[in-house]
């Protein structure tokens, strides 16, 4: 922010604790505020569009960054507490009540706990509580996003998020970056932004799959609600296993490590390794997402194994350090991880690091499953080209393939079925 905004309250004030005390935050809750930040973002994205239109380097843009309140659950400027005791606006309660039955948990659970009021201010529909400061500044904070994003839009309408801080276990709303758009808000950033196409999650903890099932939402799974994956920011130390299991499993947009660039022996270090393979990868991948042809894992000491069903086919998943031929070249069950990609009825692409996988029909018809071939390979200018034929130990005399936790690979088997 510049120093002559910050040095500037009157004009540019800020957001302010319970106890009045002035946050590094600008309040949202001023047009000033609100429409300087619109201004600056359409020349911005006016700027991209000179610059860039005809090679589309830029394809998405986010237009706040981790947005939301903390030590407080909301802003408490004088401004923001008139809001607060004005009733809330109709657009909201038109939503609510057109989606009652479809409501997230939380805001369904609060607004249930009042009677399902439909006219009063937010603690005479909400309650008085933490979940109703941030509902409220959710719905004012996804308002503001919605006004700046409809600005850059008008100037060149790429696609827009919004990423979010999460939450860390039991952590109460002031605690953590509230009102951002978490999954038990998205109700009130849907409503609210519709010029945001999707919200995101930065993902430091080590819950990666508990994260990318609340953010990614088929549109048949909610009527009213839809949000595909896309994350923004992930810890560099994660195992890059976890781009494969985004991709495969949840058909993610991307997968973005933070500070990429700081990471030492880029040329070698797996975040490259992993990457290589994904990139020889992406034509498949992009041919098979949304098609329920893909499949991705993760495996570590909590989860050491998967059963996963493909076409004919179970595919028996487990952690290479479960196999005790397996050599061990990182501490006790690290994140392991891979995608399935089925190609034909018999035919697959098995990629990632770490896996020991065994096969079995899915029918329920005493058949039994062989290897019929297995090759190591790799995608040459999106052409596969076979490699090493893995036989006799290499797939444990053809009960398994074994795909090393040294590195990421490839390998593709074609099944068959006898009796």
């Amino acid at each position: 922010v510049p120093l002559w905004i910050n040095t500037d309250e009157q004009r540019f004030p800020r957001a302010r604790q319970k106890d009045g005390r002035a946050e590094e935050i600008l309040t949202a809750f001023n047009s000033t505020n609100r429409n300087s930040d619109a201004r600056a973002f359409a020349a911005l994205m006016k700027h991209i569009r000179a610059f860039d239109e005809k090679e589309q380097t830029v394809v998405l843009v986010q237009v706040e960054n981790e947005i939301g309140m903390i030590p407080d659950a909301r802003d408490y400027c004088k401004s923001a507490n008139e809001f607060f005791n004005t009733p809330v606006p109709d657009e909201f309660i038109k939503y609510l009540t057109a989606n009652k039955e479809n409501l997230r948990k939380p805001l369904y659970g609060l607004w249930e706990k009042n009677g399902f009021r439909t006219s009063g201010n937010w603690e005479e529909i909400f309650g008085q509580s933490l979940q109703t400061d941030e509902i409220f500044m959710a719905w004012y904070y996804a308002k503001y996003t919605n006004y700046i994003a409809e600005a850059g839009k008008k100037e060149y309408p790429l696609p827009m998020f919004v990423n979010a801080a999460l939450i860390r276990p039991g952590y109460k709303p002031g605690q953590y970056p509230s009102a951002g758009p978490l999954p038990h808000l998205f109700d009130i950033w849907k409503a609210a932004a519709p010029q945001i196409d999707f919200l995101s999650p930065d993902i430091y903890f080590p819950s990666f799959v508990e994260w990318c099932e609340k953010f990614d939402i088929p549109a048949e799974q909610s009527g009213h609600i839809s949000n595909p994956l896309f994350i923004p920011e992930v810890g560099n130390d994660q195992s890059v296993a976890n781009a494969f299991y985004a991709f495969a499993k949840h058909n993610a947009m991307g997968y973005s490590p933070f500070s990429i660039e700081s990471l030492p022996n880029p040329e070698n270090n797996q975040v490259s390794k992993g990457y290589e393979v994904l990139k020889q990868l992406t034509p498949l991948i992009l041919s098979n997402q949304g098609k329920g042809t893909m499949a991705g894992i993760l495996l570590d000491s909590a989860n050491q194994k998967a059963k996963i069903k493909l076409g004919d086919y179970i595919f028996n998943v487990k952690h290479a350090y479960s196999w005790k031929y397996a050599p061990r070249t990182e501490e006790e069950n690290p994140r392991f991880g891979g995608m399935i990609i089925m190609v034909s009825q018999d035919e697959f692409y098995i990629a990632g690091r770490g896996l020991i996988v065994t096969f079995e029909t899915s029918a329920n018809d005493n058949s039994i499953i062989g290897i019929g071939s297995m090759d190591e390979g790799k995608f040459i200018d999106g052409k596969w080209v076979p490699g090493l034929r893995m036989n006799g130990d290499q797939t444990h005399q053809g009960r398994h393939m074994d795909l090393p936790g040294n590195i990421f690979s490839i390998q593709k088997v074609r099944l068959y079925k006898y009796k």
